[in-house]
């Protein structure tokens, strides 16, 4: 018999209704290749609806969790921020759900991955600030909402040593990612950064105190780079020896 594949828990969106939308009513939403990927990686993909008060219900029969991007923002409150820029975008039933799952995960100890607004989650649980929008701070950073396809590389990445991250991806000291982002990690907080894009951008940040909750900036599920697949075969590894 085939060993089980590890349940990996994946967050929703939560979309608003409307006349041209998919539905005029409330709905959730995400990207098949977040599914996918876990699945090509040996894992046994599950989306997990929005419900903050059942966050230790869904963890309870997952393996891993995987925190995902969307087109929104953290509550700058939440990091300690007394003003919010204009270009912020809250989800705050999203956060709220997103927050109980990660504090769950990390109670239960089932690796975690974030990917884009999943790692800047990670980040503000472990204490960092967020720059609110990085065209502001510096005008001259790279285009980190690129302009090119999601599916194509935009920038480098350099892959900081001694990191999970690290031996992840095998030693890699650079790869090429691709960019949705407006903000960024500020301050890491407790957190370990482990990979700073070449404009000085953090691009990713681990717990060292976890044996697996890591986060990226970039968005891996996409598959640009080989060290994409490595870090989902790792991350589903990290799942089953769980399970």
């Amino acid at each position: 018999m085939a060993a089980e594949r590890p349940v990996i828990g994946i967050t929703l969106d939560l979309e608003d209704g409307g006349t041209e939308r998919y539905s005029r009513f409330a709905w959730c939403a995400l990207r098949e290749n977040y599914l996918s990927a876990v699945a090509t990686a040996g894992g046994l993909p599950v989306a997990l609806p929005l419900f903050p008060q059942l966050g230790l219900e869904y963890v309870a029969k997952l393996d891993g969790l995987l925190i995902t991007g969307g087109a929104f923002d953290i509550d700058p409150l939440l990091y300690g921020a007394s003003e919010r820029h204009p270009s912020v975008t809250l989800r705050p039933r999203r956060t709220r759900a997103e927050n109980a799952l990660l504090a769950a995960a990390l109670q239960r100890n089932i690796p975690v991955l974030g990917i884009c607004g999943g790692m800047q989650l990670i980040a503000v649980n472990l204490g960092a600030t967020l720059i609110q929008h990085l065209p502001d701070t510096n005008p001259t950073t790279l285009p980190h909402e690129q302009p090119n396809p999601r599916d194509e590389a935009s920038h480098g990445v350099d892959i900081q040593p001694d990191t999970l991250l690290a031996r992840i991806t095998g030693g890699a000291t650079r790869i090429a990612v691709n960019s949705a982002h407006h903000q960024a990690v500020g301050t890491p907080g407790r957190g370990r950064v482990n990979a700073i894009a070449e404009d000085g951008v953090i691009e990713g940040i681990e717990d060292p105190d976890h044996r697996f909750c890591l986060g990226v900036q970039w968005h891996p599920e996409f598959g640009i780079d080989p060290a994409d697949r490595t870090l989902f075969k790792a991350f589903v590894q990290a799942a089953g020896e769980q399970a």
